[in-house]
């Protein structure tokens, strides 16, 4: 049968979302890298038009320079988003973790009550009682 219909393809787990922080973190790392990169490439640039004079060659230069600080602007706005979005991420997934610890919290409280229930069960009262006046009469 299936030949005929066709097997569906097993499907994979969603990716967690802590794979996924450390997904956008890395991507952001590399970003970083390049805001990185560019940086040098601006210094580079500068100390060039200080030892120019002005003219076509040092408006190429200038050319160039506005270019490479238009690609930085926007290899920051991208980090800027990314390090947005993994912070969202890290409060859903903190969100998640207290939601889990306060069910856990609520079963073992649970289980306490019904242990606390099944022990006061076999604590016979009446023997309380007989204890406390002997020990009041005997001191």
């Amino acid at each position: 049968m299936n030949r005929i219909f066709g097997k569906s393809k097993p499907k994979e787990p969603p990716p967690s979302l802590t794979d996924c922080i450390a997904n956008v973190d890395s991507r952001g790392e590399s970003i970083e890298k390049k805001v990185a990169k560019l940086d040098m490439e601006l210094k580079k640039y500068k100390d060039q038009m200080k030892k120019m004079r002005e003219g076509p060659s040092k408006n190429m230069v200038k050319q160039r320079a506005m270019r490479v600080l238009k690609q930085k602007k926007m290899y920051e706005s991208q980090l800027e988003n990314l390090r947005q979005q993994s912070f969202n991420m890290e409060q859903t997934n903190y969100a998640t973790q207290t939601l889990k610890d306060t069910k856990t919290t609520v079963d073992a409280m649970k289980t306490g009550l019904k242990e606390m229930k099944k022990e006061y069960k076999k604590v016979d009262i009446d023997q309380i009682e007989v204890r406390k006046c002997v020990t009041k009469y005997m001191f």
